[in-house]
């Protein structure tokens, strides 16, 4: 993350690199921060377009991540009232917070078409993950 390019062009070679390298990482993408209108907004991903380009905070399970940033797991999103659907395929999510110096400034969302594929050592690495490209977000 801390080598040459822009913030966008690395998160989305991040993007492709964890859903081609990861065999139930089926839709992984970065949604930003944008504190002054309280919603996210998508940046780089790599799988199927979403028309959630914009989610306000506290709505579906990514605008709950930005109220309260902490990492959320959804083994399965048909058990989850507050799940926008991104597509009919999507089986479970997991949605990771962004922080740099203590202040939330996005997250990492990842689809899968599997039920529960998410084990703890997924969110372990994805946890690790978001700390290094928090390291990297101001660059």
């Amino acid at each position: 993350m801390r080598s040459g390019g822009t913030r966008d062009a690395k998160l989305q070679s991040l993007c492709d690199l964890l859903r081609s390298g990861v065999p139930h990482y089926h839709w992984v993408g970065f949604y930003m921060a944008d504190e002054a209108e309280r919603v996210l907004r998508l940046g780089p991903f790599a799988g199927a377009p979403t028309e959630h380009a914009v989610i306000p905070y506290g709505r579906g399970i990514c605008g709950q991540v930005a109220v309260d940033p902490r990492t959320f797991v959804v083994p399965d999103v048909s058990e989850q009232g507050n799940y926008l659907s991104c597509s009919i395929d999507v089986r479970s999510e997991i949605v990771v917070p962004v922080m740099v110096a203590g202040r939330f400034v996005g997250q990492l969302d990842i689809d899968s078409h599997e039920l529960s594929p998410f084990t703890g050592e997924d969110r372990l690495f994805l946890d690790a993950l978001c700390d290094e490209v928090a390291l990297a977000w101001g660059e």
